[in-house]
């Protein structure tokens, strides 16, 4: 039983631990897989015709206007394709370098676009918080009063704050399809918002994902074991029990046995002594019937539990009134025998019959010998407890 209990309590001790070490998954075990994105910010426009040699000459060759001009929706997938549509407005101010000269007037700016893009992190891995693109697309502008059908090309990245709020930055290269057409750069910076989100678990994440079920499955095998040690347990118990119960039974059984063998052997040494029988219309004792009282009380001594129960009759001649007091005569007879040799008035009880319970034939209608009477002339010892 000490074996089972220590088995148990390593067992509790085990889940406990299990438990307490448990990891627990995190925002950071999780990558963002598809969503959709919306913008808006700001774009600025290069239309100046040297656009690579002058990339940064910002006051010269970049235009803007002082609020945001730039709006966007795009829908980006699992395998780290986007499709996106873009709308934005600028504005060419006077003496700007448009196509490589200066312009007499300010100029309204207005384009369209669509593009595929790609997220580098399915290249380079994935970074949580910087997603870096690439795409291609084609669009529509009103540049310098001409529109113009563009061929487009773009290299941005995002960062994100949280899962939804980022900042979006990018620049697009854009090629005119018609030859009277300038090419030109358009830049842009904005706020994007992301939703309807969808997420899966990084590496990290799976590992340990991994490890939580590895550890979820160690702990129910734990607690299996533990309920199995509980119902061991509970099983050895019951057994125990039954064994204890079957035992005493056993005991209770064979003391029964033993009594009731004693019981027998009391009966047959009673019934070994010869019988106390009284003469016609008498209740002294005769020196016989004395001897039987005598070997009775050593009986009685001999087992201090005992207690008889003494009855005497008489026979059927003479009245009914008569025979019960001669019956209780004799009772008394062989009572006061006994209490005169020691026996304690405990140890037995009288009850006298007069005539009531012949043991043969012998009533007021049927002619019978004296040997046949004599037997109902008697005292009799019945055992009441032992």
């Amino acid at each position: 039983m000490i074996k089972k209990e220590i088995l148990l309590v390593i067992l509790v001790a085990n889940v406990f631990i299990t438990y307490a070490q448990t990891p627990e998954l995190t925002k950071k075990d999780s990558t963002i897989v598809s969503s959709w994105i919306a913008g808006i910010g700001f774009n600025a426009v290069d239309d100046s015709g040297d656009q690579f040699n002058r990339l940064f000459d910002i006051k010269d060759s970049w235009n803007a206007v002082p609020y945001p001009s730039r709006l966007s929706i795009g829908r980006y997938f699992k395998n780290g394709l986007g499709i996106e549509a873009i709308a934005s407005y600028n504005k060419y101010k006077k003496d700007k370098i448009i196509d490589g000269l200066p312009i007499a007037n300010d100029q309204d700016y207005f384009s369209i676009d669509s593009r595929l893009s790609y997220d580098l992190n399915k290249i380079i891995g994935e970074t949580g918080w910087f997603d870096p693109y690439v795409g291609v697309g084609i669009g529509y502008a009103n540049v310098n009063d001409i529109s113009r059908g563009t061929y487009n090309g773009v290299l941005g990245f995002r960062t994100w704050f949280s899962d939804r709020i980022g900042l979006d930055v990018n620049s697009s290269g854009k090629w005119a399809m018609n030859s009277n057409a300038t090419n030109h750069l358009q830049h842009a910076v904005g706020v994007v918002y992301r939703f309807n989100i969808e997420k899966e678990l990084n590496e990290e994440g799976e590992a340990k994902l991994e490890l939580i079920e590895a550890l979820e499955k160690e702990a129910a095998r734990v607690n299996d074991s533990i309920a199995l040690a509980n119902e061991n347990k509970l099983l050895a118990e019951r057994l125990e029990r039954e064994k204890e119960a079957a035992r005493l039974a056993q005991l209770e059984k064979e003391k029964e046995e033993a009594r009731a063998k004693e019981k027998s052997d009391i009966k047959n040494k009673i019934d070994a002594l010869e019988k106390v029988y009284f003469a016609l219309n008498s209740s002294t004792l005769s020196s016989s019937s004395k001897n039987t009282l005598s070997g009775l009380t050593l009986i009685l001594n001999e087992h201090p539990k005992l207690q008889l129960e003494i009855s005497s009759h008489t026979d059927s001649r003479g009245s009914a009134v008569y025979n019960q007091g001669l019956s209780e005569r004799r009772l008394k007879s062989t009572i006061d025998y006994l209490l005169n040799n020691g026996v304690g008035t405990d140890r037995v009880i009288g009850k006298a019959y007069g005539e009531e319970k012949l043991i043969n034939e012998c009533d007021d209608n049927t002619k019978c010998s004296e040997i046949k009477h004599k037997e109902n002339r008697r005292s009799e010892f019945e055992i009441v407890n032992y």
